[in-house]
């Protein structure tokens, strides 16, 4: 397992609003361990940025493609990562 860390960026599309996708989210970055960011998009999306190590961040991945009990994900798709992105901690913005 590699201690090397990474960020990565994603736009996930589907029900993702008004259904608690950022915070579950966010429960899932902080419980791997991750930092990073979500927010709203303006189109209905929610983009989310997150740094960690390569192997939490599939399992990161794994989880926002399943989505939270009440959100439907129809895509997810990787996208440049910000290099804004935390160091530590997981925020939650409105957009």
């Amino acid at each position: 397992m590699s201690g090397e860390l990474e960020a990565r960026g994603y736009v996930v599309r589907g029900r993702v609003q008004g259904v608690g996708f950022r915070w579950f989210t966010q429960r899932a970055g902080i419980r791997l361990g991750l930092a990073g960011h979500v927010w709203n998009l303006r189109d209905g999306g929610v983009e989310v940025h997150a740094r960690g190590t390569a192997e939490a961040l599939q399992a990161f991945e794994a989880a926002l493609r399943q989505g939270s009990a009440d959100s439907r994900v129809d895509t997810l798709i990787r996208v440049p990562a910000d290099p804004r992105t935390p160091d530590s901690g997981f925020l939650v913005e409105a957009w």
